[in-house]
């Protein structure tokens, strides 16, 4: 079955809509590689009172963990927000393809709102990026769990 970008963006809100049911921020990933989802993570830096417990990065490490390798070639990671600077790193470090995210982050998104990472030519990996898939629902999400906090 050959999935679209759609329909992975739509498991990575799944995975966020689990962070902001468990009173996280409510961030979501999933890791691809031949057209099938690898990895899932949603963030859980409150719970498991960790700061690099980002949707990235668990994602990260669950697919490093199925592939057994350290490095993770021709995947792409589908993320509702776009990546802070230390995801942004991680994403380079494991060499992932493309980048595709929902809503900017205009605060501390690294991949093109705030810096550009993931496309700097000092570094030795470039990342492609698609912004903007499902930008209103992945936005609606994050604004929702802010709101209620108020």
């Amino acid at each position: 079955m050959i999935h679209n970008d759609t329909f992975f963006m739509q498991q990575a809100l799944k995975c966020a809509k689990k962070a902001y049911d468990s009173e996280e921020v409510p961030v979501g990933a999933v890791i691809v590689k031949n057209n099938k989802i690898i990895s899932r993570g949603y963030n859980k830096s409150i719970s498991l009172k960790d700061s690099t417990a980002h949707a990235e990065i668990i994602a990260i490490r669950k697919a490093c963990k199925k592939l057994n390798n350290y490095r993770l070639n021709d995947c792409s990671i589908y993320v509702t927000i776009e990546p802070c600077s230390m995801c942004a790193g991680a994403l380079i470090l494991a060499r992932v393809k493309k980048i595709y995210f929902g809503a900017k982050d205009i605060k501390a998104g690294a991949c093109g709102s705030v810096f550009n990472i993931v496309s700097d030519n000092k570094l030795n990996h470039k990342i492609e990026i698609s912004s903007g898939l499902m930008e209103e629902e992945c936005a609606t999400i994050i604004k929702q769990f802010f709101q209620s906090r108020r």
